[in-house]
């Protein structure tokens, strides 16, 4: 009973504040530059400018996961059966863009 009422008394540190503005200014920041760069690069069609927002889209998850889901404070095998399977996943998507984009050139 007395664990329980600790945890009703306890506040949030202090810097919990900072560090979840510092976390919305970076996210608004990189969401900013792939805004930019997708009108920026509107009239391009390559499979750079796919891999490029590809690669800003997990750069993106790799820092909400990190940060919300407290993945950086974990240890280094269970972050490592996380992150695996996603860059397996980054490279299917990538294979299947390239796979798409060749089969889209033979067509014409």
């Amino acid at each position: 009973m007395e664990h329980m009422e600790h945890l009703e008394h306890t506040e949030t540190p202090s810097d919990m504040k900072s560090q979840i503005w510092k976390t919305f200014w970076i996210l608004l920041g990189l969401t900013v530059i792939d805004i930019a760069l997708y009108f920026i690069l509107l009239s391009y069609h390559s499979m750079l400018k796919n891999a490029l927002f590809i690669i800003l889209g997990v750069v993106k998850a790799w820092y909400i996961v990190g940060v919300f889901m407290h993945m950086k404070f974990e240890r280094k095998m269970l972050m490592y059966t996380i992150i695996l399977p996603m860059i397996f996943v980054v490279f299917l998507v990538i294979l299947m863009l390239i796979e798409g984009d060749f089969t889209n050139k033979l067509r014409w």
